[in-house]
């Protein structure tokens, strides 16, 4: 078993649904209420890591953050850092790539929510930020929590974008997957085989804890 790994993993897992919770909260919340022109380009432009190889989204994200990119020189010239090969890169990485693993969960429990409660809501004054917090947060968040533990479980077996944007540095961007792909590569099917075994039980109980709470919240 690489620890060493598996503790990146779980750090990579844990920063990214951290900044992604924001985030995909107002864009889920957007998507869910209103109505613009060009929604269905911004929700199609959101969903496309569903869809694209994970190759392909690292090697574009290699190309635009790499040193030869404008991003990458801006970076380098003026706080002397790097985002290739370098953990800060797999975090946006994969907050990008997991976007629509925390939005679509989102936007589905928004949608949920009648219009009537949040008409009754504002009817008696309360202002938006209070009928976000009071009354839409408590009936979404189920969904809420299905998009936070999709998005950490698939940030944990990431491969493909993790590969291409961080190659295999211990300490810094050799994750679990690629830890598993490296010991298959070395023969030792042993330690893949082990720490194939953790990401399958920590899928598992994920999805059962988190389908059980579902269940009990939404029977209140």
């Amino acid at each position: 078993m690489d620890w060493l790994a598996l503790w990146l993993s779980v750090k990579l897992a844990t920063v990214s649904v951290i900044i992604l919770l924001p985030l995909a909260l107002w864009l889920s919340r957007s998507l869910a209420y209103h109505q613009f022109y060009g929604k269905s380009w911004a929700e199609a432009l959101i969903m496309i890591p569903l869809v694209l190889p994970p190759t392909v989204v690292g090697y574009y994200l290699l190309v635009g953050l790499g040193r030869e990119s404008w991003i990458g020189s801006l970076l380098e010239r003026y706080f002397d850092a790097q985002l290739v090969f370098h953990f800060s890169g797999l975090v946006i990485a994969s907050i990008l790539v997991n976007i629509p693993f925390a939005v679509q969960p989102m936007q589905r429990a928004f949608e949920a929510i009648p219009a009537e409660i949040r008409d009754a809501a504002a009817c008696c004054g309360m202002s938006r930020w209070r009928i976000f917090w009071r009354v839409e947060l408590p009936l979404a968040w189920p969904g809420i929590l299905t998009a936070l533990v999709l998005s950490f479980s698939h940030v944990l077996g990431e491969f493909g974008v993790v590969l291409m944007m961080g190659g295999a540095i211990d300490g810094e961007t050799k994750t679990l997957s690629i830890a598993i792909y490296d010991s298959v590569q070395a023969f030792d099917f042993d330690g893949a085989g082990a720490m194939s075994l953790v990401l399958v039980v920590f899928a598992m109980v994920t999805l059962a804890i988190t389908s059980a709470m579902s269940r009990r919240m939404l029977r209140r």
